[in-house]
């Protein structure tokens, strides 16, 4: 058995994906000029595997879930504000605050590079074809649950790892049953490709709005 955190594992894995996985749903799609708005990298992966160009500032970096759903309440307000950078003890990537929000840009080599990016992107939003997913993460209460669900945006998903019943947008991903919650949706969770949030059909999501 591969050992997932090889380097074997991984070029294999991604292999399988890039000519097999990636292919299919790029054919499956027929919503080409999406926005996905996401607190952490699942959105900006998601558009990568499609092949589709980011609409979203949200790529590249992470929210924690209570900051997240306070941004999307005040969509306008947030997208107008300007990021101010702030240092976190133990933290080697660049962190911003955007008013009273933090963003943590952990794939970006300096805050003016994730300004840049974060200020690009946000002018490409396209407002009538917005959807939402919000990954569960140690900081979401069922506060911050009940809030997301609240939200007026029509095309939204909580991923999970818990089973919420009375939770409309939420969806079970498999695979974190011992966990506290998703600590790593963007893994590789077998050799041929699948990455865990490939048990949410994203591309059905992104064609239908369910």
């Amino acid at each position: 058995m591969f050992d997932r955190k090889s380097k074997i594992y991984r070029a294999t894995a991604r292999v399988f994906r890039n000519t097999v996985i990636n292919p299919i749903n790029r054919r499956r799609l027929k919503n080409h000029d999406f926005t996905i708005l996401s607190n952490n990298c699942t959105g900006g992966l998601i558009t990568h595997d499609l092949g589709k160009r980011f609409l979203s500032p949200t790529v590249n970096l992470f929210i924690k879930t209570p900051d997240f759903v306070k941004f999307l309440k005040n969509l306008g307000h947030y997208l107008q504000q300007e990021i101010v950078e702030v240092h976190k003890e133990g933290i080697r990537y660049p962190v911003g605050k955007l008013d009273d929000i933090e963003i943590y840009f952990m794939h970006y080599k300096d805050i003016n590079e994730a300004k840049e990016k974060w200020y690009e992107r946000s002018k490409r939003i396209n407002y009538e074809n917005l959807y939402i997913i919000m990954v569960d993460d140690n900081r979401c209460t069922k506060e911050t649950i009940k809030e997301f669900e609240e939200l007026p945006f029509k095309n939204k998903v909580f991923l999970t790892n818990k089973r919420y019943k009375n939770c409309k947008t939420a969806y079970y991903i498999k695979g974190f049953e011992d966990k506290e919650y998703i600590e790593d949706i963007t893994m590789y969770k077998n050799i041929f490709g699948q990455k865990y949030y490939d048990n949410f059909d994203y591309v059905g999501w992104l064609n239908k709005g369910k």
